[in-house]
């Protein structure tokens, strides 16, 4: 073969391999919004490789701002949950400080606004201790009178120290000397570099905070402060109008496990059937993901299940059972939380040679169905009204998926 007839086989292979690196680090910036050149070495060195065709890309699908720096590569996502299934998936996915970790509380993540403030103005190098005494005093300002710390208590201490850890994980700050937990135990400290250039990364708002204080007036509500943060500009012709439209359900398809038509505003619905085709296949060519089109709504699924911290089906006693549970209320409709419960009993005998040994011992039951639920209303597959036993579960659409039907005979030969 001569060299003239292998240029377009060399030149689609350079091609594919071009876009499977803008696909690797899109989805990467999906997942984890901030890279560094420290850590993320590979991913680093494609996202500024590809950053032109990348910021693209995010612009003109989502509205996204990309920045691009020497060390540190910044995806500005801007994404507020509306409608009750979108709003119920974002509060069961909090903060923690580490993987395994129990999640942020309100008073974590109040913590954690204190210290990047608190970090803004500190020197290049902190102590946790010293840290911890400035966030004391930022919490005595004006406009925090309902928020009290004292730092004087483990409880309190673990608090912060949740707050540290994720900014540790972000690259915020990096461990110099001394750990955390003889922090929490009163008997050390830690000392940490401060990291500027990623400090100045973490904010992520449609607008500047100090633009959004001048226009919100004396004591707006935390809820007022957020939706400002976010709001969008106003538009002034058709095609921004319509820019707007995809750039709203675009974050909601690449954000929530799934898209009830019933849930969103006119507009975005209307938008979004017309142009569902067209919409998911340009941003299912870019992310990998596979679109899946109901009558109901959308999702757009990972086939390698990297795209999300919550996985279905998963794997253990917890995983197996929510599983069985799903298929239950996939096939039957709505159930109370007595009978869930009631159903993990004889599951647990039932499986007993697999599931865990506590699984049968009383009570346990509470446990795995408590679980099991914040497992499928985090993904969008089912609603719960009312608390405690007599709480309902009603089955969403999306649910069905895990439905057990009866298998097809197609044919009747030898086996």
């Amino acid at each position: 073969m001569s060299p003239v007839d292998l240029a377009p086989s060399i030149s689609g292979a350079l091609e594919a391999r071009e876009a499977e690196g803008r696909t690797r680090v899109l989805r990467a910036l999906l997942v984890r919004p901030l890279l560094r050149a420290q850590t993320d070495g590979e991913l680093f060195r494609l996202a500024r490789r590809h950053a032109e065709a990348l910021r693209g890309w995010f612009d003109r699908e989502t509205g996204w701002r990309l920045v691009v720096e020497s060390q540190t590569v910044r995806l500005l996502t801007s994404y507020v949950p509306h409608g009750t299934t979108a709003t119920a998936v974002a509060e069961r996915h909090p903060a923690r400080g580490r993987k395994g970790d129990p999640p942020f509380t309100r008073r974590r993540y109040v913590l954690l606004c204190l210290a990047l403030a608190v970090l803004e103005r500190s020197d290049p190098q902190i102590s946790l201790g010293r840290l911890a005494e400035d966030v004391v005093l930022a919490a005595r300002q004006p406009g925090l009178d309902g928020v009290a710390f004292t730092l004087s208590g483990r409880e309190e201490r673990s608090d912060l120290v949740a707050a540290i850890r994720l900014l540790l994980g972000y690259g915020v700050l990096v461990r110099v000397a001394g750990d955390e937990e003889s922090y929490v135990s009163a008997d050390g400290d830690a000392l940490y570099d401060v990291d500027r250039r990623v400090l100045a990364a973490i904010l992520s708002t449609s607008h500047g905070p100090g633009l959004v204080g001048a226009a919100l007036g004396p004591a707006p509500t935390i809820d007022r402060i957020e939706a400002t943060l976010h709001e969008p500009p106003p538009t002034y012709t058709d095609e921004e109008s319509t820019r707007r439209l995809r750039h709203a359900v675009s974050r909601r398809l690449l954000c929530d496990p799934v898209v009830y038509y019933d849930e969103l505003p006119d507009d975005e619905r209307n938008y979004l059937v017309g142009q569902r085709v067209q919409l998911t296949r340009r941003l299912a060519e870019a992310t990998g993901m596979v679109a899946e089109l109901r009558a109901e709504g959308i999702a757009l699924v990972d086939p390698d299940d990297q795209l999300t911290d919550t996985r279905m089906p998963e794997q253990g006693t917890d995983g197996h059972a929510t599983l069985l549970l799903a298929e239950q209320l996939a096939d039957s409709g709505p159930a109370d939380v007595a009978s869930l419960r009631r159903q993990v009993t004889r599951l647990a005998k039932d499986n007993a040679a697999y599931w865990r040994r506590t699984s049968q011992e009383p009570g346990a039951e509470n446990a795995i169905v408590a679980g099991a639920l914040d497992r499928l209303v985090g993904l969008g597959l089912v609603r719960v009204t009312g608390e405690g036993p007599d709480a309902v579960v009603h089955p969403l659409p999306a649910l069905r998926r895990f439905a057990v039907a009866a298998p097809t005979i197609t044919s009747r030969g030898a086996r």
